[in-house]
């Protein structure tokens, strides 16, 4: 198991959190290999051919880690077939190690994440010194590399409007 999921294991997290967190790796995983995030309508339309409706709202609660806990062993273990990790990942009792092919991924995914940040930083800040920069980036890198509750902040892509909550009207 890697540091970075034993630190997050450490933060005691509800059973919506956990399902949420490992559910948003698994999609951050997916941005990692193709380019593009897994949207909700490919996702409800992979489990639409299993036989399983998914509704927008659910969807994003499952996402959120708020509301009821998800517990359906035919959602989980379909969701699981669609990023193609054994069932045991969504579907333990929090025991299951974090498959082999998301671990490999995940310190890319961070020094992706990491990368845009210092691309971002760089062009705002413009002419500053190249010591005020390394010092800026040395604090990123330490920021980043101790404080899981942002790693799952950051696991979520931004909402867009194909992914955003249902409104009840």
């Amino acid at each position: 198991m890697s540091g970075d999921e034993e630190g997050l294991k450490g933060a005691e997290l509800s059973p919506q959190a956990e399902l949420a967190r490992r559910l948003n790796l698994l999609l951050d995983v997916v941005v990692a290999e193709r380019g593009q995030p897994v949207t909700f309508r490919e996702v409800q339309q992979k489990l639409a051919e299993k036989g399983i409706k998914l509704s927008r709202a659910r969807w994003f609660y499952m996402k959120d880690g708020t509301g009821r806990l998800v517990s359906d062993p035919a959602l989980l273990g379909a969701l699981c077939d669609i990023f193609n990790v054994d069932p045991a990942y969504l579907l333990g009792s929090g025991a299951a190690d974090l498959p082999a092919r998301i671990d490999s991924q995940l310190e890319f995914v961070k020094s992706l994440r990491a990368a845009r940040v210092k691309t971002f930083a760089a062009r705002t800040l413009g002419d500053v010194s190249p010591e005020t920069l390394r010092a800026i980036t040395e604090y990123l890198n330490k920021d980043i590399s101790r404080r899981p509750e942002g790693e799952r902040a950051e696991a979520s892509p931004q909402l867009d409007a194909d992914d955003a909550p249902e409104r009840a009207d």
